[in-house]
């Protein structure tokens, strides 16, 4: 494997033209005061609710910065311009907490099947995203997780008497739900197509973990289709990831693992602390840092059973990851490993990944506005509040207008 260095810029932002490097400086300069981010968090929600006209402000900023458009047919423009460079795409269908009841629920569940068709007749698309909440009502979820959480046994016989216990309303609605994913993760092993479930809130999660082990045992026999996603800022994940691969094992089938650090530590503490419970959350950065890196390793010990995808944003931690791959005298591009990054940041991660030969791809949001809205006020916060990021993102971006002399 070629040397890797994520300080080249050459290779980072090749894709980007003077102009969008231009607009990445501006906006990650933005990114650097907190009060703008916390003033634009909570004004830019309401203005949408309220139909305020700020719809071509979002879009001509934060919105294509990390979004690949407002339907899946122009997100083809951007996938097409990654695939140039040998970066693929995951296509996420944007749509979180959906309240718009069974119909909106239903809804959802079509275009997430929409995507996996679309996604099948493209070259260098071989994974969608899927958010429970997407078709789940969040309540229901919370209630079935507090069961599963109160009942002693393994997570399956918890489960098991966690469904027992919803009336028979809640029943028939669980029933749907796993009907929705049913045929998601059918029409993706029909597709050839990779289904990516997204992690949730600690308090929603058991279920989540529950449907996606089931799915695994059905379609993951032969090739991975159905990977979960392991929130490593969790103190519970690197043991929950060892048993799951016990459970592939006993039940026999292959394991799909996402590994990302984790998307909600300040409400979690904050919920935590208000309804007086241990914390989920790692002590420090370096214990999840340790979980993460641990995580990795143990993917790759047994990678002929597991599909390892390293989704992080962390340096170390893909550089990591390759010299396990080079150690174990495996190839950058073998086919249970992948790398994926975020639309949007760290370009110096993704392309010089791609420049030596890994199976690396952009995690790519779509849809209409006010369904993103609370994804990339995400991203700001993100960016805000994850030490170090945005500088390093304007650093890299300087750096690169220095070379070309812009």
């Amino acid at each position: 494997m070629n040397t890797i260095s994520f300080d080249n810029t050459e290779n980072a932002f090749a894709y980007k033209s003077n102009k969008d490097l231009k607009k990445a400086k501006f906006l990650f300069s933005s990114m650097a005061y907190p009060l703008l981010v916390n003033l634009g968090t909570k004004l830019t929600p309401w203005a949408i609710r309220s139909g305020l006209p700020v719809k071509g402000l979002v879009r001509g900023t934060i919105f294509s910065q990390f979004i690949g458009g407002e339907t899946l047919e122009e997100t083809a423009t951007v996938a097409k311009k990654l695939g140039e460079y040998h970066v693929q795409v995951i296509l996420d269908y944007a749509m979180e907490g959906n309240n718009e009841g069974e119909q909106g629920f239903d809804r959802t569940c079509d275009e997430f099947i929409r995507v996996i068709n679309y996604a099948s007749t493209q070259p260098n698309i071989p994974f969608m995203s899927v958010k429970v909440t997407g078709f789940a009502r969040f309540d229901l979820l919370a209630k079935l997780d507090q069961s599963v959480a109160d009942s002693p046994g393994s997570l399956m016989k918890r489960y098991a008497k966690a469904v027992e216990s919803l009336t028979t309303e809640e029943k028939a609605e669980w029933q749907r739900v796993q009907g929705r994913m049913q045929r998601v993760c059918e029409t993706a092993a029909k597709k050839n197509v990779g289904v990516l479930i997204d992690a949730e809130e600690t308090w929603i999660q058991d279920p989540v973990d529950v449907i996606t082990i089931l799915m695994m045992e059905q379609f993951n026999k032969e090739k991975v289709i159905v990977y979960n996603t392991l929130q490593l800022y969790r103190h519970d994940r690197l043991k929950f990831l060892k048993d799951s691969f016990e459970a592939a094992e006993l039940r026999n089938f292959k394991l799909g693992a996402k590994l990302v650090r984790g998307a909600y530590m300040e409400k979690e503490r904050k919920r935590a602390e208000e309804f007086s419970y241990a914390s989920p959350i790692q002590a420090d950065k370096d214990a999840t840092d340790k979980d993460y890196n641990e995580a990795i390793a143990f993917c790759i010990e047994h990678i002929d059973k597991v599909a390892l995808m390293v989704a992080s944003h962390n340096e170390y931690s893909n550089l990591y990851t390759t010299q396990l791959l080079e150690q174990k005298g495996l190839a950058p591009d073998h086919p249970h490993v992948h790398f994926s990054q975020l639309f949007g940041m760290s370009d110096n991660i993704t392309f010089n990944l791609a420049k030596t030969g890994c199976n690396v791809s952009k995690y790519l949001p779509f849809g209409p506005i006010k369904y993103v809205v609370p994804y990339l006020m995400r991203r700001a916060q993100e960016n805000t509040s994850i030490s170090g990021q945005t500088g390093r993102e304007l650093g890299l971006i300087k750096k690169e207008m220095n070379r070309r002399g812009i």
